[in-house]
């Protein structure tokens, strides 16, 4: 009789165990038009690496988004202003705003195998295409600076002014870092994610006309 007990014990918690596992696997996962797809549609979209997954509207959710935005701020001279008082320099209000974004530390951040001097060199290679197109510098914008040592290849970072730059543009945190060009009108185009030089300079391109 005893035998037969811990049997039937064992079962049910087997049981228990499974249906825990069942219970708890109950994410939903969502396009970028916010239709339910299915989770091997998901990760295949995912991995052409033309969209990024982002949290959904609840916490179970994963939402794709589009790596590229565009659109319009409808008051440019506020985010001059604030940018012109946390960088302690003057912004030319008849030129684009170009913004390179850092969110925070994250496994993106935390890889690679670029040093310092290289990130340099990078960084010198887009402020001289950039200051070709548009004769400007862009600004390097920072939410949290955890981690940004090894990330900055000798650069000066500002701290997001009231949160201002992420608020317009960065509703996620996007793994690596994103950018912003914003015209003079308050157009803009904004890119998610880790990105290359070229599609900052095609960005400035655009909206410097």
């Amino acid at each position: 009789m005893k035998k037969i007990l811990l049997i039937l014990l064992f079962g049910a918690l087997i049981s228990s165990c499974s249906s825990s596992k069942v219970g708890n696997d109950n994410t939903k996962y969502f396009d970028e038009n916010n239709v339910e797809i299915s989770k091997s549609k998901f990760n295949r979209i995912r991995s052409t690496n033309k969209l990024l997954d982002t949290p959904g509207d609840s916490a179970n959710h994963k939402k794709l988004t589009l790596r590229e935005k565009s659109g319009k701020i409808t008051n440019r001279v506020l985010l001059e202003s604030l940018l012109e008082k946390e960088t302690n320099q003057e912004i030319d209000s008849t030129k684009p705003i170009v913004i390179i974004y850092y969110p925070g530390k994250d496994p993106c951040h935390s890889s690679g195998s670029a040093t310092k001097e290289s990130r340099k060199v990078w960084f010198a290679q887009l402020e001289d295409g950039i200051n070709q197109i548009a004769q400007t510098k862009p600004i390097y914008i920072y939410k949290n600076n955890d981690g940004l040592e090894k990330q900055d290849g000798g650069l000066t970072w500002y701290k997001d002014p009231e949160g201002i730059v992420e608020r317009l543009f960065f509703e996620y945190h996007y793994p690596c870092s994103s950018f912003v060009v914003i015209s003079k009108d308050g157009n803009y185009i904004s890119y998610f994610g880790e990105f290359a030089k070229d599609y900052v300079w095609e960005a400035t391109q655009r909206m410097n006309k």
